[in-house]
């Protein structure tokens, strides 16, 4: 009985010595584990992250928006029209429009209006917009009207670059400005003459599209570049199957799309679809006006030496008057002295290591301690000297 239960607890020993070893096991497999589930969580992540839904890349060929502009009155201003007799093709509207309504003015008649304003009225007619829809509008002054403030479009056809009439527009005008003056004094808060009537036109006549006919059809890439028509070359038929789409050049995407897809479900899935693009040029864009700068994550800077310093001249101009004596016969003379000062700053060579990355880039010209102005010219002389490694456009 004794070695029966002696050989009972070695057993009992054996499994337990069994199961922590395997249990120690299970722990040195479960970290690799893990990790390899947070890297794959985490280049999913980020290729989500930096993708883009097509789009927001691309549009479908044929499928934009039209603009559409017309000329009409505002009328029911409170004193703050056109002057007519600066104006006069506001008088000369007037009159045709009150003769196609059957009145007629005497010849001769001087009209002195003051409550009516020439007006350019503009709209965008959207894709596949049906007559019966209502469109936004924007009523510009093309007088000397003072304010459109609580003025009232007359009825005024909307064209097309084609000369056709698409819309219809009338309504009364919201103006997001206010002003008021008195005895030579004037206050004036925003713009007043620009007013804005929302659904102030109806479309009249739609533009016809074949999107829906023809079988094969275009994708046109908001910005030029084969990397990126590549990639949603591939992108497209990895979801929709070979021979979807064809690349054409840097811009234009031949789509060929699948039977098993009404077009409408087709087009929603491909707008859908995420695409990595490619890296973009390397540009700093400059504008001139402003002393703005802005260049992109591609930017990169080699090794420079760069020194600038100002130059500033100075002019003081002061009249002088030769008064001559009480008896003398001669006669005050003005004449003016100028006074020319010229300041030079100190330049001081600052050496900009190279740069791999946009913020490299950043501290590299920090370091310089120029303001705006003088790094559009430092920004040209680094790049004809081959170390700015960007594309520099001033605007």
């Amino acid at each position: 009985m004794v070695e029966n239960h002696m050989a009972k607890l070695l057993n009992i020993n054996a499994l337990i010595t069994h199961a922590e070893t395997l249990q120690q096991k299970i722990r040195r497999l479960s970290v690799p584990c893990a990790l390899i589930a947070f890297s794959v969580l985490s280049v999913t992540t980020t290729s989500i992250a930096h993708a883009e839904r097509l789009k927001d890349l691309a549009s479908i060929q044929g499928v934009r928006a039209n603009q559409l502009i017309g000329y009409g009155l505002v009328v029911g201003l409170d004193g703050t029209g056109d002057q007519t007799v600066q104006t006069p093709f506001t008088v000369q509207s007037i009159i045709s429009m009150m003769q196609q309504m059957g009145v007629a003015l005497p010849t001769g008649t001087s009209l002195q209006l003051k409550n009516v304003a020439a007006v350019i009225v503009t709209s965008s007619l959207p894709a596949f917009a049906q007559p019966g829809q209502n469109l936004d509008i924007t009523v510009s002054s093309m007088g000397n009207a003072k304010s459109l403030r609580g003025g009232t479009l007359l009825m005024t056809p909307l064209k097309g670059a084609d000369g056709q009439v698409y819309a219809m527009a009338q309504g009364s005008l919201v103006v997001g400005g206010v002003g008021a003056s008195a005895n030579g004094a004037q206050t004036q808060v925003n713009h007043l003459s620009v007013g804005r009537i929302t659904a102030g036109a109806t479309v009249e006549r739609a533009v016809p599209s074949n999107i829906s006919e023809n079988s094969i059809f275009n994708l046109e890439l908001k910005d030029s570049d084969f990397s990126t028509a590549s990639l949603v070359v591939d992108a497209v038929n990895r979801k929709f199957g070979q021979n979807t789409a064809l690349a054409q050049n840097g811009r234009v995407i031949q789509i060929n799309p699948p039977n098993n897809y009404s077009r409408v479900a087709f087009l929603a899935a491909l707008e859908s679809l995420n695409v990595v693009p490619a890296a973009s040029y390397a540009k700093v864009i400059v504008n001139a006006r402003t002393g703005s700068v802005v260049m992109n994550q591609t930017v990169t800077l080699e090794s420079c030496a760069v020194s600038h310093g100002n130059l500033t001249v100075t002019i003081n101009t002061d009249p002088v008057i030769s008064q001559p004596g009480a008896l003398a016969s001669g006669q005050t003379v003005a004449t003016a002295r100028s006074e020319i000062d010229i300041d030079k700053e100190p330049g001081q060579v600052v050496k900009l290591d190279g740069g791999a990355n946009l913020s490299d880039v950043v501290k590299a010209l920090n370091a310089i301690g120029a303001t705006p102005q003088d790094l559009l010219a430092i920004l040209q002389a680094m790049k004809a000297a081959g170390s700015l490694r960007a594309e520099l456009e001033v605007i």
